[in-house]
């Protein structure tokens, strides 16, 4: 399925902004792999115990957040330019705290390693995506 030509079709003029559609759409695929590396880092963190408790519940907080950013962001006429910020700077938030937690991990988990780089991907699309709606 073509996602990106979807998004090309839908209509935005209930948007109080112009948008991307090409940055949305990398920010929303960031988000969706950042999504599925810490929902599986947290299931790994899971298996070895309760020194990894605290990075389970993180990387399983960043894939909601992630999560819901990226549907959020599939419904664009929905959205106005201050809860898409908020939206956005909270996402780029639990990312930077996941990718913090798991770095300490790397060494142990190497599904920590990939959800860090995931996580620091996710943040850096939606940095930009947020520094777009504010030119």
């Amino acid at each position: 399925m073509d996602t990106m030509a979807m998004m090309k079709n839908m209509s935005m003029t209930d948007m109080p902004m112009e948008m991307d559609t090409d940055l949305m759409q990398d920010t929303m695929m960031a988000m969706n792999a950042a999504s599925m590396a810490a929902t599986m880092c947290s299931a790994s963190d899971m298996r070895m115990g309760g020194e990894m408790a605290t990075c389970a519940a993180m990387c399983s907080n960043t894939a909601m957040m992630a999560d819901t950013g990226m549907r959020v962001m599939m419904r664009p006429a929905g959205m106005d330019l201050p809860s898409m910020q908020s939206m956005l700077m909270t996402v780029m938030t639990m990312g930077t705290m996941c990718a913090a937690e798991c770095r300490k991990h790397m060494d142990m988990a190497e599904s920590c390693r990939y959800c860090a780089m995931a996580c620091d991907e996710m943040v850096a699309k939606c940095e930009a995506m947020l520094a777009s709606m504010s030119a």
